[in-house]
């Protein structure tokens, strides 16, 4: 199954450079990763990150990433992945630039 993390510039930088990354402040401060499913990064998208062009969508593969990856009640008690490690390269399955219309962000047609 593919989960998706939104990283900025900065961060997706960090990652391709050195291979893993704690994430976002807000994944530091939590002490976890914070990921979405195809469903819910919309809506991610739009809460956290609505004013912000240059974001690059990533999508991984859960099996990567075994049992360090805990599936936990968020927003309105749905379901949200959520890694307990360093999110690493090897886990992202493809990167894409995810473009910003003004309004909203533009997410790719294929996402599983």
């Amino acid at each position: 199954m593919l989960i998706y993390k939104i990283f900025r510039a900065a961060e997706w930088a960090k990652l391709e450079a050195d291979g893993a990354s704690d994430g976002a402040p807000i994944d530091v401060t939590d002490g976890y990763v914070h990921f979405s499913t195809a469903q819910q990064v919309a809506e991610t998208a739009q809460k956290y990150f609505s004013d912000i062009p240059d974001l690059k969508l990533c999508a991984c593969d859960t099996d990567r990433m075994g049992a360090d990856l805990k599936w936990e009640a968020s927003r309105g008690g749905a379901l949200f992945p959520h890694l307990y490690r360093q999110i690493r390269l090897s886990d992202v399955v493809w990167a894409r630039d995810l473009p910003f219309d003004g309004q909203v962000h533009v997410f790719p047609e294929d996402m599983e």
